[in-house]
């Protein structure tokens, strides 16, 4: 359904701009399988300078379905993964999950559809601010089943959720007591960036695994705490998994670098299918 959504985009109005996917090339049947396109944003009644050749002047004149931006992107279904091209004042890095669901909701009519786009967190990043905290007074999280891939340390979170059936899981832990809630996710990320292989002893408490699904992806995830006196909102998406590639991407080398960084966070925490 997400691939069809994506190869036949309807055209959705927001604003004062109109957005659909353009340029789609539909690799699904490849080997390695993807789908690469372009969310474009435009306007329909658009404005822009052009040359008055005779009074050798610039004057203003209207563009129909005038291209303000537009966002590469490819999305890999053995990774249920997309990485998508950030563009600076046109289609930021936040901009482009809202808008993408809105297109790919559309299709469908809005009618028991949802589709959302979670980034992957950068475990280092992550783990270095909340380092900086003293002590945590909130985790909350909102995570979803995993498709295809699952992290090992979450697992028993995932089983959890699989038993009770549920779409999308709701954890939120708060406290106000000195010396905040008692965590070890700081020691459960940094043991498995040094060992990808890392097994704990037992099962991470629920807040924790929340945390980590949230930022493998799964979900969205925050940790509040206290740093040099003052409250502190770190969320997993501040940190967001993010690598160079040309503005203008070749469709196949984009789906070969975005699989093969997909595969080394994989390889990382030890995800298994």
């Amino acid at each position: 359904m997400l691939i069809d959504a994506i190869t036949n985009a309807p055209i959705v109005s927001i604003g004062k701009f109109d957005w659909t996917i353009t340029d789609v090339v539909d690799n699904r049947g490849e080997e390695t399988p993807y789908i690469f396109g372009k969310l474009s944003k435009y306007a329909k009644e658009g404005h822009a300078k052009v040359i008055d050749e005779v009074n050798r002047s610039q004057i203003d004149a209207d563009v129909p379905n005038l291209l303000e931006a537009s966002s590469s992107f490819v999305y890999l279904p053995e990774y249920s993964g997309i990485a998508f091209l950030q563009v600076w004042n046109g289609i930021q890095e936040d901009v482009f999950p809202r808008r993408f669901k809105s297109v790919i909701e559309a299709a469908y009519g809005g009618f028991f559809v949802a589709c959302d786009v979670e980034p992957v967190s950068d475990y280092r990043a992550f783990t270095a601010r909340l380092k900086k905290l003293s002590h945590f007074t909130e985790f909350s999280a909102t995570v979803h089943p995993p498709n295809p891939l699952f992290g090992r340390l979450w697992g028993s979170l995932n089983d959890y959720i699989d038993k009770r059936n549920a779409s999308e899981v709701t954890v939120k832990e708060q406290t106000t007591k000195p010396k905040g809630l008692k965590s070890r996710i700081i020691e459960l990320m940094d043991r498995i960036i040094d060992s990808p292989e890392y097994e704990p002893e037992e099962s991470p408490a629920i807040g924790d695994a929340a945390i980590l699904m949230a930022a493998d992806g799964y979900g969205r995830g925050k940790v509040v705490g206290m740093e040099n006196g003052d409250k502190v909102e770190i969320k997993t998406s501040d940190t967001q998994k993010s690598f160079l590639h040309d503005k203008e991407p070749v469709p196949g080398e984009l789906a070969v670098k975005t699989s093969a960084q997909f595969e080394k966070v994989s390889r990382e925490r030890d995800m298994k299918h």
